[in-house]
C-alpha cells in the first residue's frame, strides 16, 4: 500500500475526510484501532486524493483571524467518525516520500477522533520549490494555536468556501475541551494557519515563500494544532482560564505519535512576524511537556 510517509512517523487513525456525515455524527465517539494503518503527512491519516484535492488557488500564507467565526449562524459542522478504505497516491508536488508502515499502538490512551473536512479552498499543496524554484526540504515543525472562540465556530468558517484569498484559513486539526481530536485538513496538504510567519531554529531562520501577494510562512512544513478557547477566552485579553487536562493530553498523545522533536514544536505567537498574534493563550508548557514525556515515542529518533 502506497502511503504518504515522512521522518518515520507513524500513523494514529483512520478518517474519513470526503463520505456523507449525518447531523447526529458530530457527537464525540470512542477512538478506533485500525488493523491496517494509513500513513500520511506528520504521521496524521492520509486521504482519498479526488475528493480531497484543493481548489485552483495558489494562495498560501493566510493570516488565520483572530477568532474564527460562524459565516452560517446557527449551522453545525458537518463532521464524521467513519474511516476511508483507500489511502491516497502522493502528490506530484509533494516533498515527501512513499513507504509503506503498519499500524503500532503507541499508548493505553485513546482520545475520540472526528473528521471535519474543511472546504478545499481552505488548503492548498505542500510545494517542493519555492516561488523561485529553490527546492525546499524543512523538516516538519508542529504549530499550536488557540480558536479564540468555538470549536464548532472555527470548523464552520473552515467549510465554508472563500473566493478571496485573504479570507482563506484552516488549522490540520483542533482539540475540543473534552479532548475530542477533529481531523480537518489532510496532513499532506497545506493548511493556511499562519501568515507572516518564520521558524528560528538551530538551521536559521526557516520559512517558505509560494505565493508573490503573501510574504514567507512556515505554512509548507507546519503542522497546525489549535485547542478550543474556553469560553471566558472569546475575547483580545492577554490571558484566560486555560485549557483542559484533557486537551493537553490528547495534544501530548498526538505529538507523540510522530518523530517532531521537541524542539520543533512551537507556538503561533512564537513564529508570527506581525507581531498581533498572541496563542495559545495561557498554554502550561511544562504540563503539556509532561504528558508527552509520559508517553512513548519510539519514532523520535528516526
Amino acid at each position: 500500500m502506497a502511503v504518504l510517509a515522512i521522518g518515520g512517523l507513524q500513523t494514529i487513525a483512520q478518517v474519513n475526510w470526503s463520505d456523507p456525515v449525518s447531523e447526529n455524527s458530530k457527537s464525540p465517539q470512542p477512538a478506533q484501532s485500525p488493523t491496517q494503518s494509513q500513513q500520511g503527512w506528520a504521521g496524521l491519516p492520509t486521504v482519498p486524493s479526488s475528493p480531497s484535492a484543493p481548489a485552483q488557488s495558489n494562495a498560501t500564507s493566510k493570516p488565520a483571524a483572530k477568532a474564527p467565526a460562524a459565516t452560517v449562524k446557527g449551522a453545525k459542522p458537518q463532521t464524521s467518525t467513519a474511516v476511508p478504505s483507500q489511502p491516497a497516491a502522493p502528490e506530484a508536488t509533494s516533498p515527501v516520500p512513499t513507504a509503506v508502515l503498519t499500524h503500532s499502538s503507541l499508548s493505553t490512551y485513546a482520545p475520540r477522533l472526528e473528521s471535519a473536512p474543511a472546504h478545499p479552498s481552505n488548503y492548498g499543496e505542500r510545494y517542493a520549490k519555492d516561488i523561485f524554484g529553490k527546492p525546499v526540504s524543512n523538516a516538519p515543525l508542529i504549530v499550536l494555536h488557540e480558536t479564540v472562540g468555538s470549536a464548532d465556530s472555527a470548523i464552520n468558517t473552515f467549510q465554508t468556501p472563500h473566493t478571496d484569498e485573504n479570507l482563506q484559513s484552516s488549522y490540520h486539526s483542533i482539540i475540543r475541551l473534552d479532548g475530542t481530536i477533529v481531523y480537518i485538513v489532510p496532513p499532506e496538504k497545506r493548511a493556511f494557519g499562519a501568515g507572516n510567519s518564520v521558524f528560528k531554529s538551530s538551521k536559521g531562520a526557516e520559512a517558505v515563500r509560494t505565493h508573490r501577494q503573501f510574504p514567507p510562512s512556515v505554512n509548507n512544513f507546519a503542522y497546525h494544532i489549535s485547542l478550543e478557547t474556553p469560553s471566558d477566552g472569546y475575547n483580545d485579553a492577554p490571558s484566560h482560564s486555560g485549557y483542559t487536562e484533557a486537551q493537553y493530553r490528547s495534544l501530548a498523545w498526538l505529538v507523540a505519535h510522530t518523530s517532531v522533536s521537541d524542539d520543533r514544536v512551537t507556538t503561533h505567537r512564537a513564529i508570527d512576524q506581525s507581531g498581533s498574534r498572541m496563542d495559545p493563550r495561557s498554554f502550561d508548557a511544562q504540563k503539556f511537556y509532561s504528558y508527552l514525556r509520559s508517553m512513548p515515542r519510539p519514532y523520535l529518533n528516526q
